[in-house]
């Protein structure tokens, strides 16, 4: 058995859906392609798709297998690209990971731009606010914001993203009697705070004080807040917060054009806190061209505030 060529033609099995559409392409027949996964199977030892007479289907050994053998022959025809043409092109799948606001409102025109700059590439986003596995989810590359924990990535700092306390203005508008817009992070305690729970705050909400703040600059201030929502969903918090529902900490570029627009409000912009932007990749990752011309196209765009 080739192994190579069976691991070529399981990914395009998976990726086409069917035996039959690989055995058109590639000319061949529908069983001969069966024969060829079935072979790659007993090699390995394991069972990779449950066939059954209407469709096929990864098993749970079928998932991890098919990212890694995806990578790997994506990263061959490159390779072969590189030789045949006397220089590197980029082509095949790139897996790119973000959470989901970041993902939807900044990720996504730079993935546009960048298929459209290199068009042999196909990119496979994935958008999730809970952590992400880089190596057992097979990603390339990812954004992750806040400082790193985990030091065996390889990472590019491309730019910096602020944390602050935000409201839609219809909130400010409502408050009752006596109660007043947030200046200081105790103020927040006569407020309903629309708590996020993917990230290690919670809701204790941890400032730096600036500039315009009544303390030193540099203070750290921590404020136990409360209200009738929390969620793990960036998304939610951007509804909520849109729907008038309360306050929030939350990177001020999920709410951009809402800011620019006066539709939401930075209630406390001497309290904030910083966090870098990271692009990040598994070591073994280091070395491809197209995630070093994704992270440099990131890169480029933050650095000119596109």
């Amino acid at each position: 058995m080739d192994k190579l060529q069976a691991m070529q033609t399981f990914v395009r099995v998976v990726e086409a859906g069917s035996f039959s559409a690989v055995a058109k392409e590639s000319g061949g027949t529908q069983s001969g392609v069966s024969k060829q996964v079935a072979a790659l199977e007993h090699e390995l030892g394991a069972k990779l798709l449950a066939r059954t007479t209407r469709s096929l289907a990864l098993t749970e050994e079928g998932e991890r297998y098919f990212e890694q053998a995806r990578r790997l022959v994506a990263e061959i025809a490159e390779a072969e690209a590189a030789l045949d043409s006397g220089h590197q092109q980029l082509k095949g799948w790139l897996r790119v990971a973000a959470s989901v606001g970041f993902g939807r409102l900044k990720l996504m025109p730079l993935v546009q731009s960048f298929l459209a700059e290199h068009p042999g590439v196909k990119i496979d986003l994935k958008l999730s606010d809970g952590f992400i596995d880089l190596v057992e989810r097979g990603i390339d590359v990812a954004a992750r914001i806040g400082d790193l924990a985990d030091s065996s990535l390889v990472a590019r700092r491309v730019g910096q993203s602020t944390r602050e306390v935000l409201a839609h203005r219809d909130y400010v508008r409502r408050l009752p009697k006596g109660v007043e817009s947030p200046r200081l992070p105790e103020d927040l305690l006569n407020h309903n705070c629309i708590v996020y729970t993917g990230t290690r705050m919670h809701s204790a909400w941890r400032f730096v004080a600036g500039p315009g703040a009544p303390e030193p600059v540099g203070t750290e201030r921590r404020v136990a807040v409360s209200g009738d929502l929390q969620t793990d969903s960036s998304e939610v918090v951007r509804a909520a917060v849109l729907a008038g529902m309360g306050v929030c900490y939350t990177p001020t570029w999920l709410f951009d054009d809402e800011i620019a627009r006066g539709e939401v409000v930075r209630l406390m912009p001497d309290w904030s806190i910083p966090s870098p932007i990271h692009m990040v990749s598994p070591q073994e990752r280091r070395y491809s061209a197209k995630v070093r011309a994704f992270v440099d196209h990131v890169a480029a765009a933050f650095e000119t505030g596109d």
